[in-house]
């Protein structure tokens, strides 16, 4: 297999930390990547299609471990070696990462890794004023909604940019390539129109959730997303914000309210028992727990699940 190959040369920084810490996890597993494209992910999502498309011509590797929310992550020494190893750099765009730029500076030039930002051509939600609750509590507003991946019809175009990028570095594989694409692609298409067709039958519209993470996913099947907290799930709401909702979910009958599972779920309870309705997850696909890892759970089952979810509390 050919693929499209850089020199060696890595940013001072990662050069003297291959040399004096050794690689560590991430590093070792770019070591098993001989032979494949080597692809770094910073993003639960962007892994997973990664994954499903370069099947056993690529490498993947995701920096975020498993069980951390990736909103305040940032690479270490380390993930710069991985990175500066790669033959893809596949990132989110859209404000998610606010360390990107630095990395893409890094790795510049003929001799980096292919970067790819996986929200090209997705039309990107402007930050409203409801998603940036709580934002200014030392955090930077955000001018748009970086959580594109939570939709299906986001995550076929983002599957189609991740295509590209294989097979810019790797055209030898484009026949394994476009057909691994072909069987995601039905897979997210079936779900797409199963969101379409069954969250549209149902006679409930607003979602009450811990942090405004599914803009994409109402705006694309009719929804209203009601957030406790902004963009960033560390941010904390007013007290005027939460007794707004409260009176909202019982006068339009809200019969559920939703928390994550890699957040603090305090808020949601307090509010869910103090509003007499039930709290149910709503997972906004940041990254797998240690336990869904282990337990073989990806994107499509994920995103099954919260259709189920959201059926019951707008049912």
């Amino acid at each position: 297999m050919k693929i499209w190959k850089k020199a060696a040369p890595l940013i001072l920084l990662a050069a003297v930390c291959a040399s004096l810490l050794g690689c560590g996890a991430a590093g070792e597993q770019a070591d098993e990547a001989e032979g494949k494209v080597l692809a770094v992910t910073g993003l639960y999502p962007l892994a997973f299609l990664a994954e499903e498309i370069g099947g056993e011509r690529a490498h993947v590797i995701n920096l975020v471990p498993a069980g951390v929310e990736p909103h305040d992550w940032s690479p270490g020494s380390r993930d710069l070696v991985t990175i500066t190893r790669a033959h893809l750099f596949i990132y989110n765009g859209a404000g998610l990462e606010g360390w990107v730029a630095d990395v893409l500076d890094s790795v510049a030039g003929d001799d980096g890794p292919l970067s790819v930002k996986a929200s090209e051509g997705i039309s990107l939600i402007r930050a409203s004023e409801e998603a940036e609750r709580g934002e200014d509590n030392g955090h930077d507003r955000p001018d748009v909604d970086p959580h594109v991946w939570m939709s299906p019809k986001s995550a076929l175009i983002m599957a189609d940019n991740i295509l590209a990028a294989f097979l810019a570095v790797d055209p030898e594989g484009r026949d394994y390539y476009e057909v691994r694409h072909a069987g995601l692609k039905e897979r997210l298409r079936g779900l797409d129109e199963r969101y379409t067709r069954e969250l549209a039958a149902l006679p409930r519209k607003d979602i009450v959730v811990s942090h405004a993470a599914f803009g994409y996913l109402c705006r694309d099947y009719g929804l209203n997303q009601v957030a406790l907290m902004g963009l960033s799930p560390d941010a904390e709401p007013r007290a005027q914000d939460l007794l707004a909702i409260k009176r909202l979910v019982r006068e339009r009958g809200v019969k559920a309210v939703f928390f994550e599972e890699l957040v603090s779920d305090r808020l949601v309870r307090l509010l869910a028992r103090e509003a007499g309705v039930e709290a149910l997850p709503l997972n906004p696909l940041e990254g797998l727990t240690p336990e869904q890892e282990k337990a073989g759970e990806n994107y499509l089952t994920l995103m099954e699940r919260n259709l189920e979810n959201l059926k019951r509390a707008l049912g």
